[in-house]
């Protein structure tokens, strides 16, 4: 009797160590799930968290590169406008000179005449052919003076060489009757600065 009762008390051991084993492999993968799907959910976090974060960097690159753009047009436009203006003057510069050398052009040119006439010389008729070309008309008593007054203008710088004598007339005038040389010459004028005039020599001077 003993030894049956022994041997059910070894089963009932047995069974017993059974159970409490069954009962812990069941807990470790209840605990081992439960730990994978906290670890995910931890991950998802933090990934959640992290692409967040960059995305908030990348949209405040993104301003701060919009702001950077709209200062840069906005330099971009006075640049524009400075450029248009320094054109604007350059402009109206060139176009003061201009007049400015157009106004004074005709003054020296009738100056440099005046002061390029030798004695016993006069001047009829002052006419502007093509261009700077002028065509002098006038009267002399001697061809020396004639070759004087070339001379004059193409020295003063003013005039371009050489001057062309277009034509020479003698004629009889006055009483008792004198002889007269009338003649006619071309020249070009240039404008002040473009040669370093000197002065003119005059006869008797």
């Amino acid at each position: 009797m003993i030894r049956i009762n022994l041997l059910a008390a070894e089963r009932d051991k047995k069974k017993k160590k059974k159970a409490v084993t069954f009962g812990t492999a069941g807990q470790k993968l209840t605990i081992g799930c439960s730990l994978i799907l906290v670890l995910a959910v931890l991950f998802i976090g933090w990934r959640y968290w992290s692409l967040t974060h960059e995305s908030s960097a990348i949209d405040a690159d993104i301003a701060a590169a919009q702001q950077e753009t709209t200062r840069l047009h906005s330099v971009i436009l006075q640049v524009q406008q400075f450029e248009q203006q320094k054109t604007r003057l350059q402009q109206r510069v060139v176009l003061i000179e201009q007049l400015r050398k157009g106004q004074t052009g005709p003054v020296h040119m009738l100056d440099q005449i005046s002061r390029a006439l030798p004695q016993m010389l006069w001047l009829t008729e002052l006419k502007q052919a093509a261009g700077t070309d002028v065509v002098i008309d006038g009267k002399c008593t001697t061809l020396t003076g004639l070759s004087e007054f070339v001379s004059n203008l193409e020295a003063s710088g003013y005039f371009k060489r050489s001057i062309e004598i277009i034509d020479t007339k003698t004629e009889m005038t006055g009483t008792p009757p004198t002889e007269i040389i009338k003649f006619s010459i071309k020249a070009t004028f240039q404008q002040p600065g473009e040669a370093k005039p000197t002065p003119p020599t005059k006869a008797g001077g």
